[in-house]
């Protein structure tokens, strides 16, 4: 199941395709789409693109971890990370295209 990877490129190259955009246009709102996307996502808020999904941040705490080679116990510090829920819709989509 080697599928291709969507690229930032392969974004404005369909903007430009079903905009009208030109070119450096399309590749000028992608990056600003994606700048605004993630300046949200490091202030702290959720990002909810209807029909797609919620992109949010989450604290976790500090954890003993285990080098599972070793068994050497090591301290993980608290973290922020990325998650993504996505939309009912995303969800029936994904499954529809597992189907074809």
């Amino acid at each position: 199941m080697a599928g291709k990877t969507m690229t930032r490129m392969d974004l404005s190259e369909a903007v430009f395709r079903e905009v009208g955009l030109s070119r450096n246009e399309s590749a000028t709102l992608v990056a600003s789409v994606l700048q605004h996307v993630s300046d949200a996502l490091v202030a702290g808020e959720q990002v909810k693109i209807s029909g797609f999904g919620t992109f949010s941040t989450r604290d976790k705490s500090a954890r003993v971890g285990r080098n599972p080679k070793t068994g050497e116990e090591a301290p993980i510090p608290p973290r922020r990370v990325l998650t993504f829920r996505p939309s009912h819709l995303m969800k029936d989509r994904v499954v529809e295209g597992n189907k074809a």
